[in-house]
């Protein structure tokens, strides 16, 4: 998927290993395997016979870890680390993770994918309490709220901290004597657990990463749970049961790599089944399907399986294209889509095509590709996208918090496609995605998250809730 101009971005990828002799260098190989999920800034902490010691940088990881040096003085058998883009805190390297905090009765590590969405009220609770923060990450408040536990033990206090946060998160904590996993009670971002052939154990944001590094899927981490590894093996608490599941949707739809299995579905087979049932609900007459690289590619292959049309390569990317072209004025990421595709006249020109998009935001990349297209002589272009209108913001962890960002919470699909400059414009439906997905809405640990789509949010929104009334108001011009 690479860095996609749409402007939608999941907050970060954590991978952490224990019982490895090479645990940091591990690590990097994980996270290199999760670089979709965060481009802004990454970070290593490792365990040295009980010594934390970390490393922490902006730009991406081979960018961080372009020294070796640097990867090599992050010695012992266990590590986390973090890929990051920012939906809480700014580009600092301070907001950067994983967090190093050395007290004097222990050192910890601290990585986190999600957003909390009391972090606000929290942080002004912990400050008049007398709370110093060094960063404005909402990460840093898990650790503040178990030093103030008096419970009689470390996961005592976690289990308190973790009751107190709300919102979407998916912690990683490193100390001297244990590596801690822990998913919310609505298990919003993917997290596994692996076992290596030496018997070390792994856990990762997604599938892909423990197969990059060679280890065996052992479980996912369920809604509510703590994951604790140490010296004697794995252990499975929890700090409640209090759960109702529901998996982010996007993960299926265009956040996780492909070959990532996500609560036991493959998100290839996901996507490409979207594309089936996309197919079904808004057939086209047309000579051809194209997918827009790469998050599109399976849904484009399911479309054009079902409805029996060829399948062609029509858009080229340019893998080389790097993260400075992603600007943040109109006009200089319409010029980004310029520069990251391209189409080819000699299979569009003349040819009626179906282009199957995985979403849209903004609107502005869908506009750009269909020019695109029509400029390579494209005679007609339906766009199909394989999930639903995205008309409410995320506040769990995607960059999207506002409607006035978003074209489908201001626009008829009608006013959509003449902005656009399709010739036709579908979405897939709501009920089309679940089914394609094959999760239960409503079975134990099997929901979805549609809120997305239809503003049902699994949780209350604490501090989100009077941006988010004020965000229903919004109307804003499109192009």
């Amino acid at each position: 998927m690479s860095y996609e101009v749409k402007s939608l971005n999941e907050e970060c990828g954590v991978f952490g290993v224990w019982g490895h002799p090479e645990a940091a260098r591990l690590t990097y190989f994980g996270l290199h395997s999760l670089q979709h999920r965060g481009q802004e800034g990454a970070g290593i902490v490792s365990n040295d016979a009980g010594k934390l010691n970390g490393y922490r940088g902006l730009g991406l990881l081979s960018e961080v870890f372009s020294d070796e040096k640097k990867l090599t003085t992050l010695k012992g058998k266990a590590a986390i680390g973090h890929v990051r883009y920012a939906t809480s805190g700014n580009d600092s390297v301070d907001n950067i993770q994983p967090f190093l905090f050395k007290f004097y009765d222990g050192q910890y590590g601290l990585a986190h994918n999600g957003n909390l969405t009391n972090a606000k009220s929290l942080r002004r609770g912990l400050e008049e309490k007398g709370a110093i923060f060094h960063s404005n990450s909402d990460t840093e408040i898990l650790m503040h709220l178990i030093r103030q536990s008096q419970a009689d033990c470390f996961i005592s206090k976690l289990k308190e901290a973790l009751l107190e946060v709300k919102g979407g998160f998916a912690y990683l904590l490193l100390t001297e004597d244990q590596m801690v996993a822990a998913l919310d009670p609505n298990g919003f971002r993917p997290l596994s657990i692996g076992q290596m052939t030496n018997g070390a154990y792994v856990i990762a944001s997604e599938t892909c990463a423990l197969d990059t590094v060679g280890a065996t899927f052992i479980c996912d981490v369920k809604p509510g749970e703590i994951i604790i590894v140490d010296n004697d093996g794995l252990h499975i608490d929890f700090f409640t049961k209090d759960t109702k599941p529901a998996i982010c949707a996007m993960e299926y739809i265009y956040f996780a790599r492909p070959d990532s299995n996500i609560v036991g579905v493959n998100v290839h087979t996901a996507r490409k089944n979207m594309g089936i049932q996309l197919a079904k609900e808004a057939p086209a007459i047309a000579d051809m399907v194209i997918g827009v690289p790469n998050s599109s590619l399976s849904a484009a292959s399911g479309y054009a399986e079902s409805s029996g049309l060829s399948y062609e390569l029509g858009l080229i990317k340019n893998q080389y294209v790097g993260r400075t072209f992603i600007q943040p004025t109109q006009a200089l990421r319409e010029q980004g889509v310029r520069m990251k595709l391209s189409a080819v006249r000699g299979v569009v020109e003349g040819k009626r095509v179906v282009l199957v998009d995985d979403s849209i935001v903004r609107g502005t990349t869908s506009r750009r590709i269909v020019q695109l297209l029509k400029e390579a002589g494209a005679s007609e272009v339906h766009l199909r996208i394989a999930s639903p209108p995205l008309k409410y913001p995320c506040f769990y962890g995607i960059d999207i918090q506002t409607r006035k960002e978003l074209m489908a919470a201001n626009l008829s699909v009608e006013e959509m496609c003449a902005c656009i400059g399709a010739d036709s414009l579908s979405f897939l439906s709501e009920q089309g995605l679940i089914d394609a997905i094959g999760l239960s809405y409503d079975a134990p640990y099997t929901g979805l998250c549609m809120a997305y789509f239809n503003g049902d949010y699994p949780t209350p929104l604490y501090d989100y809730e009077e941006r988010y009334q004020a965000s229903l108001k919004e109307k804003v011009s499109f192009f």
